[in-house]
């Protein structure tokens, strides 16, 4: 990483809420960060740099550091778990919950192992160990609603924004997991090397989220 400043960030709209956020702090890229096809973009301060993944990625590219700083959903952090980044600021954009979700009248507790399609089995089995329920959990990454649909699975583990989705496929949330926001993330060994540039930054934008 040198002496440069990378942050993680992901196309989409955390990128579009972040943006605003970073320009609070006086870092605006040089290119437009949302149509480029640059993974790596400069900004205005010299040696500060964006880096454009995929959202799953961000805290791997944090933790190991490809970056130093990265923005990210709570349900990515909790999925990948690890241990080399800090969290230490809600940036109270990208709100959603992350529910269990199924057909209207399912049965949650009936007898036999039940079958959860999820993006997240890591979330979903922690969950259900807290309920002390065995499931079998299908991994999928998308089209989630699908598969109470054909058969495929009982009950789905997944972020609702509106619940409009679950609605049209005849769906119905049957208990919240938790809520769900974009967080500023920072590699353990950036926060100790470049503190001050990095504490100016998470200030800065604590400021600008308040």
């Amino acid at each position: 990483m040198g002496q440069t400043l990378a942050i993680a960030l992901t196309k989409g709209r955390i990128l579009k809420d972040t943006l605003p956020l970073l320009a609070a702090v006086g870092i605006v890229p040089v290119e437009d960060a949302e149509t480029t096809r640059k993974l790596r973009v400069d900004t205005n301060q010299a040696g500060t740099q964006l880096l454009l993944v995929r959202a799953s990625d961000v805290p791997a590219y944090v933790e190991y550091g490809g970056a130093d700083i990265g923005v990210t959903g709570k349900d990515v952090l909790l999925e990948h778990s690890g241990r080399g980044i800090y969290e230490p600021l809600d940036l109270g954009i990208g709100k959603c919950q992350l529910v269990l979700a199924g057909k209207r009248g399912v049965n949650v507790d009936k007898p036999g192992l039940l079958r959860v399609a999820t993006k997240y089995p890591e979330v979903t089995r922690k969950y259900f160990d807290q309920r002390g329920q065995q499931v079998e959990i299908i991994k999928l990454y998308g089209s989630m609603e699908l598969a109470p649909l054909v058969g495929m699975a009982d009950l789905i583990v997944d972020i609702m924004e509106t619940g409009a989705t679950l609605l049209a496929n005849d769906l119905e949330v049957i208990e919240p997991i938790c809520d769900i926001s974009s967080r500023l993330i920072v590699n353990k060994a950036s926060m100790k090397m470049k503190h001050e540039k990095i504490h100016k930054l998470i200030n800065g934008m604590t400021r600008a989220v308040t």
